[in-house]
């Protein structure tokens, strides 16, 4: 049993997330910014919080922070302005992490995408830069600090229910990656050590998410 924190609780991945961890005995805490967000975080038997991560200070989200055992970001500005997305996927995402090592809450868990990187390639004119931006330094300052850190890349999200089967590495070559499967891999990482230090690419495949996650090393 452990107490998660999910920052962006009241996303899609986030909602089955909670739904997920708390069926497996877990308590889950999700960080939402807005009090008509809470009955759909209560839905899900994990308690709502409400904090507004693009306002609050390091020291602020630290004190939320501790005693859990596992953070886990999978918020997003989705699709604003590149000023909003640098705030929210860059700079957010970098206080949280610097709050999780203040709070000694070292499991951390990074929802990005298949692709991210420093050498992403995506033209600067083109809408997907800023996105592409934040997400690879956010993701390089979570590899180069302390945490026990797991970063997450699915492929191009759909609405498909979960089929409980993934592709890694070669068999990542689906087009789409169901969301609530990336919610069942954050939810099998979070107890999985050997996917400490690891960045994972998936799509949709053909292997069981148990079997996939427990082979990587």
């Amino acid at each position: 049993m452990k107490r998660v924190a999910i920052v962006g609780g009241h996303g899609k991945i986030a909602l089955s997330l909670a739904e997920l961890l708390t069926s497996r005995g877990h308590h889950v805490h999700s960080l939402i910014r807005k009090p008509e967000q809470e009955a759909d975080i209560s839905a899900t038997g994990a308690m709502p919080v409400i904090a507004d991560v693009e306002q609050l200070s390091a020291e602020e989200l630290s004190e939320i922070f501790t005693g859990h055992d596992a953070v886990v970001f999978s918020a997003g500005a989705g699709g604003g302005s590149p000023e909003r997305t640098y705030s929210v996927d860059r700079d957010a995402a970098i206080r949280t992490m610097d709050a999780a090592a203040h709070a000694g809450v070292m499991r951390y868990v990074m929802v990005s995408y298949k692709g991210a990187g420093l050498d992403h390639g995506v033209p600067e004119d083109n809408d997907f830069f800023a996105y592409a931006e934040a997400k690879a330094e956010a993701d390089e300052h979570l590899r180069k600090g302390p945490l026990h850190y797991t970063i997450v890349g699915p492929g191009s999200l759909s609405s498909e229910p979960a089929s409980g089967t993934i592709g890694l590495g070669e068999d990542a070559n689906d087009e789409n990656t169901s969301r609530e499967n990336v919610a069942h891999v954050l939810a099998d990482v979070i107890d999985a050590d050997n996917t400490i230090g690891q960045t994972i690419e998936f799509t949709n495949g053909p292997t069981q998410i148990s079997e996939a996650i427990a082979a990587i090393r």
